[in-house]
């Protein structure tokens, strides 16, 4: 028994000494981080190796990058890649296999492929895009325009960013005078954080937004009221060019795509746009270049407003200088038209003049043959040519007596004959 028994570090010596003769070589593996921190100018990773359809870990080791090597590893890294070491990216990792008898196993890296990590990062980028298309919002905001009035505005940013306060003194400090009303979301624009952040930033924005829509339905008989917003602007200034990595996530992208309000972007990199980039509706370089451009859109509407003014101007100038000229014509014309009226009317009058003794004459002619006929039709209604003719009348109270029974015993009648009267009584 005390031939078999070892103290720990004499074990592990053991361990140490069988692993440098089994594995004397360095080695390239593929794994995925998740944790990587940096401490004392070292960088300590935890490798992990997950199965494809279960995405289940199958493998874990610690590995180490010490500091003279991370110090040359990590510059070209973010310079070919764009975004640092991080949890969750996929590494082509060169190591060789170091067991320490006090501090156990690690895998020491000596060596980071970027373009492997490059290669990762691009097909996911392109299974984002791929999903963004599929569910129709890739191109949701470029459907929307930036009002031509845009002066609210909802900056998304770090608080106290450089980014943010030159986006804001450009905005103050343009050449026209525009004013702008800026309100700040702010937001963590680097780090693992930034996607949740931002997502959290535009959900304040939506529910100022939203309560101001559904205050409007209420308000159409009186002045309507502007917007809260006019468009939104998540800028990103003053930080870690590198660390863009939360900028290329699907559910900041699909938060962005379908946001009702037009999104400007100005991230202040150079490389290849972001997936927050390609959807927005507008995308610039940098927070600078964001405020030039809600300048320069207002200055545009400024033109446009001057342009119209300028060609209502000169229309209304061309009226009045066309109704001048008629006045003027109408003006040198109107004395000969009145001197052809009077010259028409005095003819009409002198034509009247020539016609009216035939006229009167026509009229009195007609006339006495009308009272010709009149006295004709009269003669033949009178009571004397009746009585001359052998008829008699007989009256009684002055009117003539139609019926006999309308006489009762003891009236007087007359009877008037040609040439003379008979007076009665009746019996």
């Amino acid at each position: 028994m005390s031939e078999n028994r070892y103290t720990l570090r004499q074990l592990n010596l053991m361990v140490r000494d069988a692993i440098e003769m089994q594995l004397p070589d360095e080695y390239w593996v593929e794994a995925e981080l998740s944790e990587c921190r940096e401490r004392g100018g070292h960088c300590y990773m935890e490798l992990i190796e997950k199965e494809e359809m279960t995405n289940t870990p199958v493998a874990r080791a610690s590995a180490k990058c010490w500091r003279q090597t991370w110090q040359m590893l990590r510059p070209h890294f973010e310079r070919t890649t764009g975004q640092p070491l991080h949890a969750g990216l996929k590494v082509l990792l060169r190591v060789y296999a170091q067991y320490h008898e006090a501090y156990g196993f690690s895998w020491i890296v000596t060596d980071i492929d970027p373009t492997y990590t490059i290669g990762d990062m691009a097909r996911k980028r392109q299974e984002i895009i791929r999903q963004l298309k599929e569910e129709g919002v890739f191109d949701l905001q470029r459907e929307l325009r930036i009002p031509m009035f845009a002066q609210r505005i909802a900056v998304i940013s770090a608080a106290g960013a450089a980014g943010y306060g030159d986006f804001c003194r450009q905005l103050a400090d343009n050449d026209y005078g525009f004013h702008f009303e800026v309100k700040l979301f702010p937001a963590i624009m680097q780090g693992e954080q930034v996607e949740q952040s931002i997502i959290a930033a535009l959900e304040r924005i939506y529910s100022e937004y939203s309560e101001y829509s559904e205050n409007s339905e209420y308000s159409e008989k009186s002045a309507p009221l502007p917007p809260p917003f006019d468009v939104v602007v998540i800028i990103r200034g003053g930080g870690a060019t590198a660390d863009l990595s939360g900028f290329d996530t699907l559910a900041l992208a699909e938060n962005v795509a379908q946001f009702p309000l037009p999104i400007i972007t100005g991230i202040g990199h150079d490389r290849d746009e972001s997936i927050l980039d390609m959807v927005s509706n507008t995308r610039v370089k940098t927070p600078t270049a964001a405020a030039a451009l809600l300048i320069d859109n207002l200055h545009q509407v400024l033109e446009r407003l001057d342009n119209a003014h300028q060609r209502l101007s000169m229309a209304v100038s061309q009226r009045l200088a066309s109704q001048k000229s008629r006045l003027t014509t109408l003006q040198t014309l109107i004395p000969a038209l009145v001197q052809r009226m009077l010259g028409n009317a005095r003819h009409r009058i002198d034509l009247l003049e020539s016609r009216l003794p035939m006229a009167v004459e026509r009229l009195l002619t007609n006339q006495k043959h009308k009272l010709s006929q009149m006295e004709l039709l009269l003669q033949s209604y009178d009571p004397q040519r009746l009585l001359r003719r052998g008829y008699s009348i007989t009256l009684h109270n002055g009117r003539a007596v139609r019926d006999p029974k309308a006489l009762k015993p003891g009236d007087e009648i007359e009877t008037r004959l040609e040439k003379g009267t008979i007076r009665s009584t009746i019996k």
